[in-house]
């Protein structure tokens, strides 16, 4: 019989390991939060947009507190969760219902997508929301020829696949939510160097968690992905982008 099982896309020790290291790093006053950032103002956003009042919510990778703050600020009754320490998002949630559950950049990371989804739907309340926010497919375009400027003709795996804006939809209709919304905006982030880039995917937990992530980068190869993002670029500054993609759907 044929396994049912996901595929073994993202290594779940090594995800742990990278997100670890991303909550230590934060501890430092000067630590890059960009990402986490835009996370947390965009669903506060959405939810004055929305006028959801929830009274019970479970926030996942909120990194900086800013959502789970303002959420008890506003009289919500917040879980925090955190896959470094702990929480699986490929199991069923306890503590439900929810009148809400966020995710924050943890989603693109789970070997089956789908059934974390279907988990969070069954931990919301009748009339509950979620809120999924990751980078998705567009994310990291001056990263990725970096990355096959230094391998040449034998590219390995460098970088993680990632959901684009139509597959979004479709998992969230497979999943059986209400009313999905599958939507993407663009960070862009000006950067001094290669090493820049990768010290802040490093330090907000977007670091290679491949279960295959390919061999360490000679010192050759270094050279050659610092020199095309350097070119990349003009006055010694490059523009990187991320494109965040938020699902959204109810429990009818």
């Amino acid at each position: 019989m044929a396994s049912t099982a996901p595929p073994l896309i993202f290594s779940p020790a090594r995800r742990r390991a990278a997100r670890l290291r991303m909550l230590a790093l934060q501890a430092q006053p000067d630590a890059p939060r960009y990402i986490a950032q835009d996370y947390a103002e965009d669903v506060l956003d959405r939810l004055s947009f929305l006028r959801h009042a929830p009274r019970t919510a479970l926030v996942v990778g909120d990194i900086t507190g800013e959502l789970s703050g303002a959420l008890e600020q506003a009289g919500c009754n917040v879980t925090r969760a955190e896959p470094a320490l702990g929480f699986d998002e490929e199991q069923p949630i306890s503590g439900g219902p929810f009148d809400l559950v966020v995710s924050l950049g943890t989603l693109d990371t789970v070997n089956d997508l789908p059934g974390a989804l279907i988990h969070i739907r069954a931990a919301l309340a009748q009339g509950g929301l979620m809120i999924a926010s990751f980078p998705g497919a567009g994310s990291l375009p001056q990263l990725r020829a970096a990355m096959l400027a230094a391998d040449g003709e034998r590219p390995a795996p460098r970088l993680h696949p990632m959901v684009d804006v139509r597959a979004g939809g479709q998992l969230l209709q497979r999943t059986g939510f209400a009313d999905p919304v599958t939507d993407s905006r663009l960070i862009r982030v000006s950067l001094p160097s290669f090493d820049r880039l990768i010290a802040d995917l490093r330090m907000q937990g977007l670091a290679n968690v491949l279960a295959d992530p390919g061999p360490p980068l000679g010192k050759a190869a270094l050279d050659r992905a610092r020199l095309s993002f350097a070119q990349a670029g003009e006055a010694g500054r490059t523009i990187e982008q991320f494109e965040i993609l938020t699902l959204s759907g109810w429990k009818r």
